[in-house]
């Protein structure tokens, strides 16, 4: 299995931005252009690129869709998008814009319905977000603590037919301190399903770390901070990752 870097470009007020262990009011703007920072990322090697729109996962208003709209028209890798997708509506419009696969994180917890429902119209251009604090899942723009533990939740999800999570530990994002590797790892090994770490990521050696588990499951890595402050260079760390081979583990 092939492991995929996916650069992240999070959306607030259709300026590229990043938040500190989700804090609204801790964020760091890193470019008024999104169009021209996925243009980066693209010419500088990335096969997909990871779109948040931070408005709509804190109210539910796709107020950065027609940002997300110039996105996919000015690049030709896929996108997968995620940010406050809670009915097949705005699911479908995501997906007639042309975005590859999007991401379901509340409506795992607030309307299992509704994920079955996506589940079985779109099956593989659907991923489940399981954001979590302590173990916990938490929700709505990550303002919102549930009891519901990530693997559990995930066990339910499997059963509805997901095959792909995204595993955010939300106290490892924005602060480049490592990604939660253990949690990862245990998810994927939980749910037999493919799962993209993120949170955390400050280094290519954390890229390398992850990949050697792709064989259990581990499918790639979402990187944001890192890449704008310089930590990661993309086009090394996607050199580093493509040359690591497939004997690992």
């Amino acid at each position: 299995m092939n492991f995929t870097l996916y650069p992240a470009i999070d959306l607030r007020g259709g300026q590229c931005v990043r938040l500190f262990q989700g804090d609204y009011d801790a964020e760091t703007v890193y470019d008024k252009d999104p169009v021209a920072v996925a243009r980066r990322w693209v010419e500088q090697g990335a096969e997909w690129l990871h779109v948040v729109d931070l408005d709509a996962a804190r109210s539910g208003e796709p107020v950065n869709l027609p940002v997300i709209r110039e996105v996919v028209s000015a690049i030709e890798v896929p996108i997968q998008v995620g940010g406050g997708v809670r009915d097949m509506d705005r699911l479908e419009a995501l997906l007639d814009l042309g975005v590859a696969r999007v991401v379901i994180g509340s409506a795992a917890i607030d309307d299992p319905d509704f994920v079955q429902a996506a589940l079985a119209r779109h099956g593989d251009q659907i991923a489940l977000g399981l954001d979590a604090r302590n173990g916990r899942v938490a929700t709505h723009g990550w303002l919102d603590d549930s009891e519901v533990l990530a693997e559990d939740l995930a066990q339910k999800m499997v059963s509805l037919g997901a095959e792909t999570f995204i595993f955010t530990d939300i106290s490892r994002d924005g602060t480049l301190s490592g990604p939660n590797i253990p949690a990862v790892r245990n998810l994927a090994l939980a749910t037999g399903k493919k799962v993209i770490a993120s949170g955390g990521v400050k280094s290519v050696s954390n890229l390398l770390e992850l990949s050697r588990y792709r064989v259990e499951g581990v499918e790639g890595a979402i990187v944001g901070k890192a890449l704008y402050t310089g930590d990661v260079e993309l086009s090394e760390a996607l050199s580093a990752v493509k040359g690591r081979g497939t004997d690992d583990h």
